[in-house]
């Protein structure tokens, strides 16, 4: 009789990547590789409350399947919370500070997904203190199903009160949880040589064993591998405005803690993604806690988060509602107001004009795009009717006879010989972008008519992320490691200016024309000895420069969405 070992497999399932802003530094694209090469079943991504990279961290999973087109690894949207007592109090004292406990939810399906959009939402528009957006118990409470919650890291309420206010009332509060929850509440153990963690650990499985919770074993991840620890280290430097050479502080819990002469530091290089072998071998006295990584992953519906362009329903007049698809009751009357607009553009109708503009219609009804040019040329129309002054157009939109025609762009495309096929193609299904310039004054006045016509919750800004390109991270490193600025100065101008010249090329492409093709002497004019000096740093530089440093509004974008906002995507204040 043959016996065979059962090889037990390992889901991260506390996972901080970029999106934690300037306090992870590991990519979702880095992450995945590890655990595609790993043979992870499932990952989760819980960055520090937001969701700002759940599209990307969904996205990436698709783009590694196997054979039969299932999915290598099964992405868990996440999120870990700022909890606090009350999300509307906003003014602290030294005595009574803004007290914020840590909590990892995890989406087990769709309406967890949307649960999870309206928590962080809410942190954001309601709950929002100096940098944290904070939800509460209130909100946990009326927004609950479809999540899983964990008793999460040192920094979360139960592991608090375990440390700080006795065991019974660590019991209390893990009961709370466990009776919102739970099947679906989980206990979670971290090791990463810590005392306290051991002592928390202790009480935990007590807990597992009195309520029959099952326990799982994870890393607080904030790096991609254990070389990436100085890289972070410095990432936190950068964040908090501090010195690498300033001692951390025994706390890394609190990380806004005001201590002179201290900064916030994790304590060890140990929060790194680490493999299923390391984590197994971490875990060897409690195995159920590996296996059971697994079980909470079986829970999880397989997210996709790719969904079909949504625009709102333009209120058009009764007449021209002809038919039972609302889109083509948009596109009759995109095409009455077009040739209104002929009229007027063009005292002539020439048949070339008309041709183009039945070639113009035919192909925005095909691509279901109508509703997109009514709510343009509205709000362009009510800005210039507000007396804000409105640009002539710009891009490729300025290829279009029906923008030209309904008030959109001002520049016919037909006497300048300007391509409609560049705008919008069948061949290239993709929305329209339409480049419209309000002047600064007005602007606000444009973005609240359409707050007001389609209504608050359905209008939203974008927000863009500021990466850490070469030159700053350059001297953000430099100062960091308490680099004389004459030589911060001197590193980053070996960078060229001029757009596409990355740091990874700068390390890694041939010195001079006898090192190999495109040679830095050739090409950039640096030298071995600018290489050199570059090196000094560059290590760090290069760990730290595509890390998301900033979020901030797309100031001149507004847009308005078919359904409740709270419902397709995040939101921030």
């Amino acid at each position: 009789m043959c016996e065979f070992a059962v090889v037990s497999k390992y889901s991260h399932l506390h996972v901080h990547t970029q999106f934690s802003l300037l306090d992870g530094a590991a990519s979702i694209q880095s992450l995945y590789k590890k655990a595609v090469a790993d043979n992870m079943p499932a990952l989760a991504i819980t960055d520090h409350g937001n969701m700002f990279g759940a599209f990307e961290f969904v996205a990436e999973a698709y783009k590694h399947k196997n054979a039969d087109g299932t999915l290598k690894v099964k992405p868990i949207v996440g999120c870990e919370f700022y909890v606090v007592h009350d999300r509307h109090r906003k003014t602290f004292t030294k005595e009574q500070k803004d007290e914020r406990f840590h909590q990892v939810l995890l989406a087990k399906n769709k309406t967890g997904y949307q649960n999870l959009i309206k928590l962080t939402s809410l942190g954001y528009l309601e709950g929002i203190y100096s940098k944290y957006p904070r939800i509460d118990k209130e909100l946990i409470e009326k927004y609950h199903e479809g999540l899983i919650a964990t008793t999460c890291c040192i920094g979360a309420h139960v592991p608090q009160s375990i440390l700080h206010d006795g065991e019974e009332k660590a019991e209390k509060e893990f009961k709370w949880w466990l009776d919102i929850f739970g099947d679906d509440y989980i206990i979670e153990l971290q090791r990463h040589n810590i005392k306290d963690q051991e002592k928390i650990n202790a009480f935990l499985l007590k807990l597992a064993k009195k309520y029959n919770v099952p326990v799982i074993a994870t890393n607080d991840s904030h790096y991609t591998d254990k070389e990436d620890y100085n890289a972070h280290d410095i990432l936190l430097c950068i964040n908090t405005g501090e010195k690498q050479s300033t001692p951390g502080y025994d706390d890394f819990v609190n990380d806004d803690a005001n201590l002179k002469n201290r900064r916030f530091k994790f304590p060890n290089d140990q929060f790194y993604f680490k493999t299923s072998e390391e984590m197994k071998t971490l875990f060897s006295d409690i195995p159920e806690a590996i296996d059971n990584t697994n079980l909470v992953a079986d829970k999880v519906d397989v997210l996709n988060l790719k969904k079909d362009v949504l625009l709102p329903a333009f209120p058009i007049p009764k007449e021209f509602q002809l038919h039972t698809d609302n889109n083509l009751n948009q596109w009759e009357f995109l095409r009455h107001i077009t040739q209104e607009g002929a009229k007027f553009r063009y005292h002539e109708m020439t048949a070339e004009i008309q041709e183009r503009l039945d070639f113009e219609l035919f192909t925005i009804k095909t691509m279901g795009f109508a509703g997109y040019f009514l709510i343009v040329s509205d709000f362009i129309k009510a800005g210039r009717d507000m007396g804000v002054f409105v640009g002539p157009g710009r891009g490729s939109a300025a290829g279009s006879v029906v923008a030209y025609c309904i008030g959109i762009t001002n520049l016919d495309p037909i006497k300048y010989n300007l391509l409609f096929e560049r705008f919008l193609n069948p061949d290239r299904k993709s929305m329209p972008d339409i480049d419209t310039d309000f002047d600064d004054e007005g602007r606000q006045k444009v973005i609240d008519y359409v707050v007001k016509k389609y209504g608050k919750n359905q209008v939203a800004q974008i927000v863009t992320y500021g990466t850490m390109a070469a030159k700053m991270s350059i001297k953000d490193v430099a100062r960091v490691m308490d680099l004389p600025l004459a030589e911060s100065n001197a590193l980053a101008k070996l960078i060229p200016d001029r757009p596409g010249v990355e740091l990874r090329r700068v390390l890694h492409a041939p010195i001079t024309a006898k090192d190999g093709e495109k040679s830095l002497e050739e090409k950039e004019g640096i030298s071995p000895d600018d290489k050199e000096a570059i090196k000094k740093i560059t290590v760090p530089i290069y760990a730290v420069k595509s890390c998301t440093r900033r979020k901030d509004w797309k100031a001149r974008c507004a847009i308005p969405v078919f359904m409740p906002r709270e419902l397709s995507l995040p939101r921030k204040t």
